[in-house]
């Protein structure tokens, strides 16, 4: 996705339609799709949540491995991890404001916000920071 990754564009959805369900799948096929697909939109359907056994493994693990909360206080916002994503896909601060519809000093207040919480002294970590979070592709 060219302005926000799929779960930044989910929490903006949820922010603004609380009862909208949301189905998110990857582009890569299998014989299982299908299946997958079709239990997904029937547990959408009932309100409730559904995840791949292969997604369910990962998110288990990483809570077991505890990267699912960084103990150090260094886990971005919602909003941070936007702007990381506009500003290390080569947007300025100017159109990274304009796309979230916020002042471009509120931009830079993150931005240096962003800077200070991770330990990060330069543009160029930033943009590493990013990839190797998965914030955006290299």
């Amino acid at each position: 996705m060219p302005e926000l990754n799929g779960l930044d564009a989910t929490r903006q959805i949820k922010r603004a339609l609380p009862t909208c369900e949301i189905l998110i799948f990857t582009g890569e096929e299998d014989d299982k799709l299908i299946h997958d697909v079709v239990a997904a939109i029937e547990a959408l359907s009932n309100h409730k949540h559904y995840f791949t056994t292969k997604i369910s493994e990962v998110v288990f693990a990483r809570y077991l491995d505890g990267k699912a909360a960084s103990a150090e206080g260094r886990e971005l916002t919602a909003r941070e991890r936007e702007i990381v994503q506009l500003l290390a896909e080569g947007k300025r601060n100017k159109e990274a404001a304009a796309v979230l519809g916020i002042s471009i000093k509120t931009v830079e207040t993150h931005r240096a916000t962003i800077m200070n919480k991770l330990g990060l002294d330069s543009f160029a970590d930033l943009v590493r920071y990013a990839i190797r979070q998965k914030i955006i592709q290299a």
